[in-house]
């Protein structure tokens, strides 16, 4: 990890912003909501400082309905690469409520998706709520399995050693 690594938000990647769309039309008539995940941009092969929203995680015990989304506080992750939160609004709305921007205090950007979850049915905001620009990026992302399984036999065998 870079010491002086940039904070601004680049994007978001596209099969990202895919999934959540699919995600979100899936759980309709219910609101969907996940956290975003970013890594350094660097990682995905850009030549720009900055990060790249490339996960949206899903915190367990989330419960929805057709006018909310609601996490449970004590699953949310205290996580080093979330960077906001992404939820949908079934009735189509591309506008934070007061409850929504009450939510936006962490994390620097908070997309919301809007039914029928066309590529053009979604929208980024600032923790104020203010709409702001965010690319889609077509990036390729890492493998989950080769992240979470970052270790060799030859790790394995060390750490038996000892």
């Amino acid at each position: 990890m870079r010491l002086f690594r940039s904070d601004e938000i680049l994007g978001i990647a596209e099969e990202t912003l895919a999934f959540a769309r699919e995600a979100a039309e899936n759980t309709h008539p219910d609101e969907y909501m996940g956290l975003l995940r970013g890594e350094d941009a660097r990682t995905l092969g850009l030549e720009q400082s900055g990060t790249v929203i490339t996960e949206v995680l899903v915190v367990p015990g989330t419960e929805s309905s057709p006018v909310s989304a609601t996490m449970k506080t004590n699953m949310v992750p205290n996580d080093r690469q979330a960077v906001g939160s992404i939820h949908s609004h079934p009735n189509g709305v591309l506008q934070p409520s007061d409850a929504d921007i009450a939510t936006f205090g962490s994390g620097s950007v908070h997309i919301i998706l809007g039914a029928p979850y066309r590529e053009t049915d979604w929208r980024a905001f600032d923790r104020d709520g203010t709409p702001t620009e965010l690319s889609v990026l077509d990036v390729a992302l890492p493998d989950p399995e080769e992240q979470f399984f970052d270790f060799t036999q030859a790790d394995i065998d060390r750490e038996l050693r000892r």
